[in-house]
């Protein structure tokens, strides 16, 4: 029978009760090997970090973590927000799960899908952030003919027209925009996005949910 490989795992915490609970839950699981922090001359996979809230302490342990390793974090926390999400996951954080729902199954599935160079978020923080993204797009990035994707508006605007089949000249009528202005428009979406030519452009496009 091949042996299964352990992923391991190392625990920080912000008090020594939690600390002591969650590796006694850890332990016992056949999937993770429980590693004190540095004792061994490589890096844990992934460091579970369990807290209250995500505060600025919490934000500088986090980042010591990112600065000094390629381990991969897990943040369980009481309350998250997706403001404090987003400035986690600036400080390297790549699963979170609140500690309401953290059984030992489930840490141990995050654990996992955290190794395997994945992310986890809450369904419904997930729903938020992408609330939030949208937002930013509507309010704050398409005034300034900005886009998530890289993209400014015009550029946005002769793609569609490009799937849409028409030809340079055809888009150029239709935007106002010289043939050649289409043209460098098209150039310099293929070149920066590495794109092979204006199939491979559409099909960007299409993945992008922006057609």
């Amino acid at each position: 029978m091949e042996r299964m490989e352990r992923t391991t795992v190392a625990l920080r915490a912000q008090d020594p009760i939690s600390q002591a609970g969650v590796a006694s839950q850890l332990r016992t699981r056949p999937e993770v090997n429980v590693v004190e922090w540095g004792e061994d001359d490589f890096a844990p996979q992934v460091v579970v970090m369990v807290v209250d809230t995500v505060d600025e302490d919490v934000l500088t342990m986090l980042r010591h973590v990112q600065r000094t390793s390629d381990s991969r974090t897990v943040l369980v926390t009481t309350e998250i927000d997706e403001q404090k999400l987003v400035s986690a996951a600036e400080c390297g954080v790549v699963g979170v799960i609140r500690r309401a729902q953290s059984t030992p199954e489930h840490l141990v599935q995050v654990i996992e899908t955290v190794a395997r160079g994945e992310g986890h978020l809450p369904s419904d923080l997930l729903g938020r952030l992408l609330a939030e993204v949208g937002r930013l797009q509507g309010q704050v990035l398409g005034p300034r003919g900005l886009h998530f994707t890289g993209l400014a508006a015009r550029e946005v605007d002769v793609l569609r027209l490009v799937a849409e089949g028409y030809d340079t000249a055809d888009i150029a009528t239709k935007l106002a925009y010289s043939e050649r202005t289409i043209k460098n428009v098209l150039h310099s979406v293929m070149t920066r996005l590495q794109l092979r030519n204006r199939s491979h452009a559409v099909a960007y496009a299409l993945r992008q949910g922006l057609i």
